[in-house]
């Protein structure tokens, strides 16, 4: 988790997964390294509850970058394999960020009844 220098767009894919995840994990290893080639790219968090639903928040410097891995090839086909077989549904959310911070524990920060 990382608070990037705004403005920065957020795009928000929460998942329910389908039974049938055969070769998930393999496709998104691929598309995480293949993001990353993506000059704008930021970086990305993971959520998942064991239930299957899941959280990604990828993190892109402007709106170009964010077309740029949207119109993917590989991406794309990706898109359609999770439509046709590891979803039962997702919902995907675009935002710009105007604002943000971040938060990182020391141990001179401990409670005195930590521990």
């Amino acid at each position: 988790m990382e608070a990037y220098e705004p403005p920065y767009y957020a795009a928000v894919f929460t998942t329910v997964r389908a039974e049938d995840q055969s070769n998930y994990s393999e496709t998104s290893a691929h598309l995480e390294d293949l993001v990353k080639d993506v000059p704008g790219y930021l970086g990305v968090d993971h959520a998942q509850t064991p239930g299957g639903l899941g959280i990604t928040v990828s993190y892109f410097r402007d709106a170009d970058a964010l077309t740029e891995w949207r119109t993917n090839t590989e991406h794309r086909a990706a898109q359609q394999r999770g439509r046709l077989q590891w979803y039962q549904a997702y919902t995907l959310h675009v935002a710009k960020v105007e604002r943000s911070h971040g938060f990182v524990r020391t141990d001179a920060q401990q409670s005195p009844t930590a521990g």
